[in-house]
């Protein structure tokens, strides 16, 4: 099974910093640790996972070597700075189950090219819910390679070529005898590739790459919510001996807004209201995505009322149509008042006490439950 991309499991992007990759680690540590998550077998694999993602990205050298050339770079049994067997996911089964069922993947002399899809990428992508309602473009910068201007990418120092490996003779493999098996193994001298550089060249020190950065755009739809996922195809790491490159997922994080909740398509706010408003009724000016909009108040409305303005809400991203918003009534109790204003509200109280049932039917059906209760 492929190891995961170590910024997918912690989480983090690709140009993270160390106190970011150090949060992730913890947090997700005291999730997955085996004391918290006892006979869990998931947890413990979690939990080691984990940990070899933040041992690779919080050394600044694994973390260089990892982002130039994937698990290859960090993989003791690869080689450093070696685009081979691993890169891929494989490995030495790959090689086994290649031999018995007569695979492989193509080369001179019958033997194995060794080309590797580059390994898919993910950055995590903060955008407004007015940007996803709405759809919008956005600007990312993302660690890449391109190969060196010295070498045009061979590794060797210009004038000079790189020599067939004379321990596996280019195929890359190396054949290994046990017992009644015959093993075929990433040959150690060439990591993979099949050639020898014997004299590399100065700018990439051998790498035939170097590392750089470019910014991409990137068109978020209409209607996106949060752990949407947007593939940018050829976008990710570089193939191995000139294998395709791997895709880059932009993943959406919705921020959250002041004003509303998101529930799919549809949105959800608070509406508060006055005293008199609620008993009166009237008119009141709401906020919504397109601008503000005018909601007639019924006489007598109660706080938890709802009102639906339909075709508020947020555009499916995939289709016409639209949510709705809810307006969640809040009657608001009002304060500092005057002494005045004090007056009014012990006369009208006063007057209302003549009639509870017809003025107060909540209170009236509240307290008819109580009396039952206690009886």
């Amino acid at each position: 099974m492929s190891k995961r991309d170590f910024y997918d499991v912690l989480g983090v992007n690709r140009d993270a910093s160390e106190d970011d990759i150090k949060k992730a680690y913890r947090k997700l540590a005291m999730k997955y640790h085996p004391d918290r998550n006892p006979d869990s077998k998931e947890a413990e694999e979690k939990f080691k996972e984990v940990k070899e993602a933040y041992e690779i990205l919080s050394d600044s050298q694994k973390r260089g070597a990892y982002d130039q050339f994937g698990h290859a770079g960090v993989d003791p049994q690869a080689g450093a700075g070696g685009g081979g067997a691993g890169f891929g996911g494989f490995g030495d089964f790959a090689d086994i189950f290649s031999d018995i069922f007569g695979g492989g993947r193509g080369g001179a002399g019958g033997g194995r090219s060794n080309v590797y899809r580059g390994a898919d990428l993910r950055y995590n992508l903060d955008i407004s819910l007015e940007e996803a309602a709405r759809g919008c473009e956005k600007q990312i910068r993302i660690p890449s390679h391109e190969d060196c201007e010295v070498c045009h990418g061979t590794g060797a120092k210009p004038g000079t070529q790189p020599k067939t490996c004379s321990t596996c003779g280019g195929h890359g493999q190396v054949r290994m005898s046990q017992g009644f098996f015959s093993i075929q193994q990433t040959c150690p001298t060439c990591h993979g590739t099949g050639k020898q550089i014997s004299d590399p060249c100065t700018s990439c020190h051998g790498a035939g790459q170097k590392k750089t950065t470019k910014t991409l755009n990137v068109k978020i739809p209409a209607g996106v919510d949060e752990g949407d996922r947007i593939r940018l195809s050829g976008e990710g790491e570089p193939g191995q001996n000139g294998g395709p490159a791997g895709d880059l997922y932009v993943v959406t994080h919705i921020k959250q807004h002041a004003v509303f909740q998101r529930d799919g398509m549809d949105l959800h706010c608070e509406m508060p209201i006055s005293f008199a408003t609620a008993a009166l009724g009237g008119e009141v000016e709401i906020p919504t995505l397109d601008g503000m909009a005018k909601v007639k108040i019924a006489a007598e409305t109660q706080s938890g009322r709802v009102y639906r303005l339909r075709g508020k809400g947020v555009k499916a991203v995939r289709g016409t149509d639209y949510g709705d918003l809810h307006c969640h009534v809040v009657v608001e109790t009002p304060v500092k008042l005057t002494e005045r204003q004090k007056e009014l509200l012990r006369e009208f109280e006063a007057i209302s006490q003549g009639d509870v049932a017809m003025h107060n039917p909540r209170s009236k059906s509240f307290m008819d439950k109580l009396r039952d209760f206690f009886e």
